[in-house]
């Protein structure tokens, strides 16, 4: 249960599927519910599927090219930092796609898997924190409860995604600002533990 939570809490503040809301209304406004739901469902099992070949490949990549793990993690809390300072800094860019993707995104018959899955719900923060996640160390029952982690985002990403234009009109903009803090501040406590860590264990070696 303590490897299930840790991944949930820590993963769902870095995939922030509150910031996910905005571009989903505007790529689907012209979409029917059913097709909207189809849309996010989908967008939701191709994240599974990103975080999954992550984690379980991203240490034979890391190897591949003679990265340290330490280095990923000091790397990854650098990214995780920065997305949090934007989060928190008022008229900061908080899109993660940018103005001319999303243009793109409007002509495109399928925008599950890009930009929804790929980078707004599962982009670099999320994948550099799903390959800090494998060690030697875990056990194949830790694994289960790890991708099971992964699909309770999932689950709620599409809880949020399926309520977004409720909750859009109920929170408002100064609700949707304020919550875009909290998820920052959480993502910069994420990312100095991440960069605490892997120094304290550079130095140890």
């Amino acid at each position: 249960m303590e490897i299930l939570l840790a991944t949930f809490t820590t993963l769902f503040s870095v995939v922030n599927p509150f910031g996910a809301m905005p571009v989903f209304l505007t790529l689907t406004e012209e979409d029917s519910p059913a097709e909207r739901a189809n849309i996010g469902l989908r967008a939701c099992l191709y994240m599974i599927g990103v975080l999954s070949v992550s984690f379980f490949a991203g240490q034979y990549v890391l190897n591949f090219f003679g990265i340290n793990i330490h280095h990923l993690r000091i790397a990854g809390g650098i990214l995780l930092m920065r997305s949090a300072f934007d989060l928190l800094t008022p008229g900061g860019n908080r899109s993660k796609v940018s103005e001319e993707t999303l243009e793109e995104s409007m002509h495109k018959d399928d925008i599950s898997f890009t930009p929804l899955a790929m980078p707004m719900l599962s982009g670099p923060g999320s994948m550099a924190v799903c390959i800090g996640l494998f060690t030697e160390k875990l056990t194949y029952l830790d694994m289960g409860l790890i991708v099971l982690g992964f699909v309770f985002v999932a689950l709620a990403a599409y809880i949020i995604l399926m309520s977004s234009l409720r909750l859009t009109r109920f929170l408002g903009r100064p609700g949707m600002a304020a919550l875009a803090r909290i998820m920052g501040f959480i993502t910069l406590a994420i990312g100095v533990n991440f960069l605490a860590t892997a120094i304290k264990a550079l130095f140890q070696e």
